[in-house]
């Protein structure tokens, strides 16, 4: 029996089904199985796999490799240090391949396509990350950029580089969005002196600030919706 075949003798063979039946054949574990490789003494690459998955929560499968710091992996009997950057740059490549695929043909005229788009990256962050989002005149997507992170403090935002960055990319429209790690998405006094002074500035030079959309938990607020623009 070949070394492969030995370390999965306890369960079924995920390469080997990948090669019968193709990659949509196996479960989230089972591809895991396969990027691992290996697994410890005790247990196959299938049930690192599921202790993988069980860590991110069954809810969100795949999905949670997301949320995963490089240590939180390596809690994990069977992952090291090569094996967590694997997978967690696994994952953005995913992330990115879908993002891009989305990219392409998303509209954002209404606040829930937006909210929606960003929902599971902004959602379990520990810290506020305020969003530059710019659009052409058709409302597709042209450019995005992570102006801060860990605060909104308006004097950590320009709305200068806002509109000089809205310029550049021959911009039509601004839309700005943050999370509140709290997962209350209700604006702040703070919110609402950072967007008004975006407004500003976005509407002397003609680039108009479309909304500004605040992620919480599975909830946002618009304040395009709600009227505060």
């Amino acid at each position: 029996m070949s070394l492969f075949k030995e370390l999965y003798a306890k369960d079924e063979l995920p390469y080997d089904k990948f090669l019968k039946l193709g990659p949509e054949s196996l479960s989230d574990a089972e591809l895991l199985a396969i990027m691992l490789r290996t697994g410890t003494k005790d247990k196959t690459p299938i049930e690192v796999g599921r202790a993988i998955l069980k860590l991110a929560g069954e809810q969100w499968g795949l999905l949670g490799l997301h949320h995963f710091r490089v240590k939180d992996l390596m809690q994990l009997p069977g992952i090291g240090e090569v094996k967590a950057v694997q997978l967690l740059c696994i994952a953005e490549i995913a992330k990115r391949t879908s993002n891009m695929r989305a990219k392409s043909n998303l509209v954002f005229d209404k606040p829930e396509t937006v909210a929606a788009y960003y929902m599971e990256r902004m959602r379990h962050r520990d810290t506020e990350e305020l969003v530059l989002v710019l659009l052409n005149a058709k409302q597709h997507l042209v450019d995005e950029s992570v102006l801060s992170t860990g605060t909104s403090n308006s004097t950590l935002i320009s709305p200068r580089e806002i509109c000089i960055r809205a310029i550049r990319n021959e911009a039509s429209y601004i839309v700005i969005l943050h999370n509140h790690p709290s997962g209350d998405p209700t604006p702040s006094k703070q919110d609402l002196l950072v967007t008004q002074k975006i407004k500003e500035v976005s509407d002397l030079v003609e680039i108009p600030l479309l909304d500004h959309i605040i992620i919480g938990d599975n909830r946002f607020t618009s304040f395009n919706q709600k009227g505060l623009l």
